[in-house]
């Protein structure tokens, strides 16, 4: 609908700031413990994509440094993807809804959209 075209910014910056909230809150729960009984290890390598998860999803959700951060925010989640959910085994384990990565594989595209456009809208990255 071409009428909706002069809304795509507006609703470019509200995917930004709830894909990073939502990845914050991942965060929140992994290092803070908010919401959750589990918290990984210091220095275990999900404690730094918890660390991630929370300074990425904040800054991505601000729009502070939006592209390094969403490129970082990608790259973590494709690991998490190909290390943890298909873990690179031929057959069924190949789809997303088999291995249940489905949420990791789609913040790592959405992600790599955002670090592609940057803030645009209602971001730290705007206020120069």
């Amino acid at each position: 609908m071409k009428q909706l075209e002069k809304y795509a910014d507006h609703a470019y910056a509200l995917l930004r700031i709830v894909t990073g909230f939502m990845f914050l809150f991942h965060g929140s729960q992994k290092i803070l413990g908010v919401l959750s009984e589990f918290q990984p290890p210091v220095g275990s390598q999900l404690w730094f994509g918890g660390i991630i998860e929370l300074i990425g999803g904040m800054m991505v959700m601000l729009g502070f440094q939006t592209r390094a951060a969403a490129f970082l925010c990608s790259g973590t989640m494709a690991v998490a993807y190909l290390q943890f959910h298909w873990k690179v085994q031929i057959g069924p384990e190949f789809f997303p809804a088999i291995n249940k990565g489905e949420l990791a594989l789609l913040f790592s595209f959405v992600f790599l959209l955002i670090a592609c456009r940057g803030g645009v809208k209602w971001c730290l990255d705007k206020l120069d």
